[in-house]
């Protein structure tokens, strides 16, 4: 029986469920020291560019709040959709945690463009109002819609320009990219993104998720000088960082493929548990478990 209601109902796919298994085959180095943390490093530096530095967190608002913390300095502000995630559904954790005031424009069937930067950049140097550091964009979109790769780049140029770093909520980033036909790297790195927040609980995972660096971020005054070297910290202050790190990664490992999986044409090519055919991307395409219900 197929279900509509939510992407977050759906069980663990087959091969995740294995890779959890197969990750419990004796001890490991605890806290991401582990060797399939380490190939997991290796995937994502071939998926993403060999840049691209991936740590595994335990959840989405965990993986953003991480984000955007490592991306504004402690007087900074996001801009985001009116309806983005980070704004209506985490219980303002980005500002009770991360201390960073939302500036939330109006959106179009859950998008907003580049004007959503010119709105706020008038504010910038003004001591008497929050900073705007981050450009936050979520792709798939809050109500299902989604960015192409023109309107990312129209985006991020934008925010570049201002002086702001631009972060993906990729909860649902796979399912964009076999919407649109394309790999996860031309939505991400090829257009500008400096950090993501990349899904794996809605695409087939247990739990867990990641926050992907795919710049320095040094562009932003206050900023840190290398989201790399924040992201740790962060990670371990906000009480994202697992002991048994190798349990998330394998999930992650599993999803994105092992290092010297292809990543283009028809290399990895299954179906998801519901017997949907899966893209180059590794996900469902139109797999009748996937919903963006919030959440």
């Amino acid at each position: 029986m197929q279900q509509f209601a939510s992407d977050n109902y759906a069980p663990v796919h087959p091969e995740v469920m294995a890779a959890i298994v197969a990750a419990n085959d004796g001890p490991a180095v605890s806290y991401g020291d582990d060797p399939v943390s380490a190939r997991l490093q290796d995937r994502a530096a071939e998926v993403f560019g060999e840049r691209a530095r991936i740590f595994p967190v335990l959840n989405g608002t965990g993986a953003n709040v991480i984000s955007l913390m490592a991306a504004a300095p402690r007087w900074g502000a996001v801009i985001a959709s009116d309806v983005a995630h980070v704004h209506t559904d985490e219980n303002g954790a980005p500002e009770r945690v991360g201390g960073l005031k939302i500036l939330a424009v109006p959106s179009v069937a859950g998008r907003i463009g580049p004007d959503a930067v010119d709105r706020y950049a008038g504010d910038l140097g003004n001591v008497h109002r929050a900073q705007p550091a981050v450009l936050s964009l979520t792709q798939v979109t809050e109500l299902g819609t989604v960015y192409s790769p023109a309107d990312l780049k129209l985006l991020a140029d934008a925010a570049h320009a201002a002086g702001l770093l631009v972060h993906a909520d990729g909860s649902r980033l796979a399912n964009a990219a076999t919407t649109l036909g394309v790999g996860l790297r031309e939505i991400t790195t090829d257009v500008g993104v400096d950090v993501l927040s990349f899904g794996a609980a809605k695409n087939g995972g247990m739990l867990g998720e990641a926050v992907v660096v795919l710049s320095d971020g040094g562009s932003v005054a206050g900023a840190s000088a290398d989201l790399g070297e924040a992201v740790p910290y962060l990670r371990k202050a906000t009480m994202q960082l697992a002991s048994k790190t190798r349990f998330v990664s394998a999930q992650l490992l599993a999803l994105l493929g092992e290092p010297g999986t292809p990543t283009s044409g028809t290399g990895r090519v299954r179906r998801c548990g519901c017997g949907t055919p899966r893209t180059r991307t590794g996900w469902p395409r139109a797999c009748g478990r996937v919903s963006t219900r919030r959440g």
